[in-house]
């Protein structure tokens, strides 16, 4: 029986044939033929193919490519048993399948465009996915999201979709986060990813990925669609390009229509539906992925760039974006430190005594707006609510007290120096779980991260693993 190369004598499997293959005796300078049973005919063929082409009549080169693709057939047998479940991928010359399986992806958004990309993302073997997204499944979801089921109807998009992920690939470890990605996500989730993954419909949640990632240098990759069109878009933290820097006039109007004059949001634009199918879904969703795979491998990939695809005519083309240097995005913290508390935990009072020990001379900003209270004008009335100000609706500002009076609003986003705030735990001030407080000291900006809400926000994923590099 052949040995392989670790010397360990090899499991064979069905199906087989007897075949006999020439080889020079290594040191003899003779020619002879050796019987090799049970190996499989594929390999057979291949090298009497290879044999052909390189007309060789020694054959060293040929036994040596038989004695590696013996290996390979005999660990992984064609019965499908105990067949490699990525084979076909590692035939990719490229290829590194344990750079995917330790991959840590956070996927914003689980509508027709998420659908697609966890899909995708399982069936690669991507280990690590968080899921994010604030609804609920309905019915009108089920024609375009290849995840959902009848059945699933009123329950939250991002559970589903972990458990379907894990239908797909049961050793991906997946978890749900069903909250805003704007104003409920921390920014630590975000450090935790080693890429982010959106499939969003809306320019406020994109504009809030793209800050946090560039804040904590991490890749983010764009999906848009519309009707049978889209476009799929790489951001790279550094010099290049952000989101931010692609958005146009128009882009800003539409994003102030979310807003009222006052900066609360408007529920009725809110209740907006995008026209989408599942063909243009898969088509962007799938370049989004394969855009991942590359920037996991190190590969090139279409940074500050985007991919136009034109369902009507089958055309595309790839546009490049101009890198704006005023643009406000373009800010990236220097050390973060992990601190060993969660939002729950710590007292605005506590956090800025913290920061002076470990940074002196810093000012606390939360990276989100915070609408601390709403001021009647006539009555004098003012009601504390301390929430991120996207969560308000409009029709909140106006005071119950008085018909038709609209309330002023109280925002800040500088922590630390209100007395009113220092016994208050971050929380309640509303800073999300698992967010970083921005500690800021002339032009340097550090991050501390309430480290201790990781197994409340990222569950089974909290294990510390180190995120990769992109420098």
């Amino acid at each position: 029986m052949m040995a392989l190369s670790d010397g360990s004598e090899p499991k064979l499997a069905e199906p087989f044939e007897v075949v006999y293959i020439q080889e020079r005796r290594f040191g003899a300078g003779e020619s002879g033929w050796i019987r090799i049973n049970h190996l499989p005919w594929k390999v057979a063929a291949f090298g009497r193919k290879a044999h052909a082409a390189t007309g060789t009549s020694d054959c060293d080169n040929l036994f040596a490519l038989e004695t590696a693709m013996l290996e390979r057939m005999i660990h992984n047998p064609t019965d499908g048993s105990r067949q490699d479940r990525f084979e076909r991928f590692r035939l990719i010359e490229w290829w590194d399948q344990s750079k995917l399986s330790a991959a840590k992806v956070l996927v914003v958004g689980a509508g027709a465009l998420g659908n697609e990309i966890v899909k995708n993302l399982a069936l690669l073997g991507v280990g690590n996915i968080l899921i994010a997204d604030m609804d609920r499944v309905e019915n009108s979801n089920l024609s375009r999201s290849v995840l959902y089921r009848e059945s699933d109807n009123g329950r939250y998009k991002a559970d589903v979709a972990v458990e379907a992920a894990k239908s797909l690939y049961p050793s991906i470890r997946a978890h749900a986060f069903n909250g805003n990605v704007v104003h409920d996500l921390g920014m630590g989730a975000f450090r935790w990813a080693d890429l982010v993954i959106g499939g969003l419909d809306n320019r406020e949640a994109r504009l809030a990925i793209n800050r946090h990632c560039h804040r904590v240098n991490r890749p983010w990759i764009d999906g848009a669609i519309e009707a049978i069109a889209g476009t799929a878009r790489v951001f790279l933290p550094g010099d290049g390009p952000c989101y931010e820097c692609t958005m146009s006039q128009t882009d800003w109007r539409l994003l102030q229509a979310r807003r009222s004059c006052n900066l609360l949001t408007r529920s009725e634009m809110e209740a907006g539906k995008t026209p989408t199918t599942p063909t243009i879904a898969s088509i962007i969703a799938g370049v989004q992925c394969q855009e991942a795979v590359k920037l996991l491998h190190g590969l090139a990939s279409i940074a500050g760039s985007g991919w136009v695809f034109d369902g009507l005519s089958a055309g595309s083309y790839l546009v490049e974006y101009q890198r704006k240097e005023d643009c406000l995005s373009h800010e990236t913290l220097g050390q973060i430190y992990a601190l060993d508390a969660g939002v729950d935990d710590l007292t605005v009072g506590e956090l800025a005594s913290e920061a002076r020990r470990l940074l002196p001379g810093v000012q606390l900003e939360s990276c989100r707006d915070v609408l601390q209270s709403l001021d009647c004008p006539r009555c004098g009335t003012s009601e504390k609510l301390f929430v991120s100000l996207g969560k308000v609706r409009a029709e909140k500002a106006f005071c119950p007290q008085c018909p038709g009076v609209r309330r002023e609003v109280k925002t800040f986003f500088r922590i630390g120096d209100d007395p009113e705030l220092l016994d208050r735990t971050l929380g309640q001030i509303g800073i999300p779980p698992l967010d970083i407080v921005l500690a800021r000291r002339g032009d340097e900006v550090f991050g501390l991260e309430m480290s201790g809400d990781r197994q409340r926000v990222l569950g089974p994923l909290a294990e510390e693993t180190e995120a990769l590099s992109w420098e």
